[in-house]
C-alpha cells in the first residue's frame, strides 16, 4: 500500500514538472502554460493537454486508496479487541458457605469477577464464550472441607463434553485440588465448570475456589 502510493505521489509530481517546464535539443527551455506556443508559432505538444486528466486519475486513484486503508485500519483495530480475551473469578462475591452436595452435575457459577478483558465470561451464568477461533487456556481451583460422605471435585466442561476434572476428597481435613487445559475453540463454544454429583465446594472472602482463562492465540 505505502509503495503505490508513494508511486502515485511520484507521477503527480512529475506531471506537475512535465507541464512547467519543457525542454527540446537545440533549443532554449520554453516555458508551457495554457496559451503557450513553441518557437515555430505552434501550439504546444499534446503531453501538455494529456498530464491534466492524468493528474486527475492519479488523484482519484489516492482518495480510493486512501479509503481503503481507513477500513482496513478499522479492521485491524477490531481484531485487535477480540484479541485481548482473559478473566478470572472466583465463586462467591460475599460471605462464606458451600456450594452443594447435589444429586445430579450442577453448573457453578463464579460471581465474583477480578478480570474479564473482552467480556467473554458471564458472572450471570458462569459460561466463557468464545468470541473467535483459537487457542484457549483454562485453569480451576476446588477448595473444600472434608467430609466422610463427600468429596470436593469440578469438572471442565466444554460443549457438554466433560474435559478434565479436579477431585480430592478426605474425611476430616481441608482439600484441595486444580486442574488446567488448552482448548481449541471455534467462535461460540461455551465452556464452564460443573460440580461432580454428591460433591461440594466452598468459598469465602480469601477466594479459594476459582476459574479462569484466556486466549493463547487466534487461529
Amino acid at each position: 500500500m505505502e509503495k503505490t502510493v508513494f508511486v502515485l505521489l511520484l507521477l503527480l509530481v512529475c506531471c506537475f514538472s512535465e507541464e512547467q517546464v519543457t525542454t527540446e535539443p537545440g533549443n532554449d527551455i520554453i516555458q508551457q502554460g495554457p496559451q503557450t506556443q513553441t518557437q515555430t508559432g505552434e501550439p504546444a505538444s499534446g503531453r501538455q493537454q494529456t498530464c491534466v486528466p492524468d493528474i486527475h486519475t492519479v488523484l482519484r486513484d489516492m482518495n480510493a486508496m486512501l479509503a481503503e486503508q481507513r477500513v482496513e485500519m478499522r479492521h485491524l483495530q477490531r481484531d485487535n479487541e477480540v484479541k485481548q480475551v482473559a478473566f478470572s473469578a472466583s465463586l462467591l462475591a460475599s460471605g462464606s458457605g458451600h456450594i452443594g452436595p447435589f444429586n445430579t452435575q450442577t453448573p457453578l457459577v463464579y460471581r465474583h469477577v477480578v478480570t474479564n478483558i473482552g467480556n467473554a465470561y458471564n458472572p450471570n451464568t458462569g459460561l466463557f464464550i468464545a468470541p473467535v477461533r483459537g487457542a484457549y487456556y483454562f485453569q480451576f481451583y476446588v477448595f473444600g472441607h472434608g467430609h466422610p460422605s463427600h468429596p470436593s471435585a469440578a469438572v471442565l466442561v466444554k460443549n457438554g463434553q466433560h474435559i478434565f476434572t479436579a477431585y480430592d476428597h478426605q474425611p476430616s481435613i481441608a482439600v484441595s485440588s486444580s486442574n488446567g487445559a488448552s482448548l481449541l475453540l471455534e467462535k461460540g463454544d461455551v465452556v464452564f465448570i460443573r460440580l461432580w454429583r454428591n460433591s461440594r465446594i466452598f468459598d469465602n472472602v480469601n477466594h479459594h475456589s476459582t476459574f479462569s482463562g484466556h486466549l493463547l492465540f487466534t487461529m
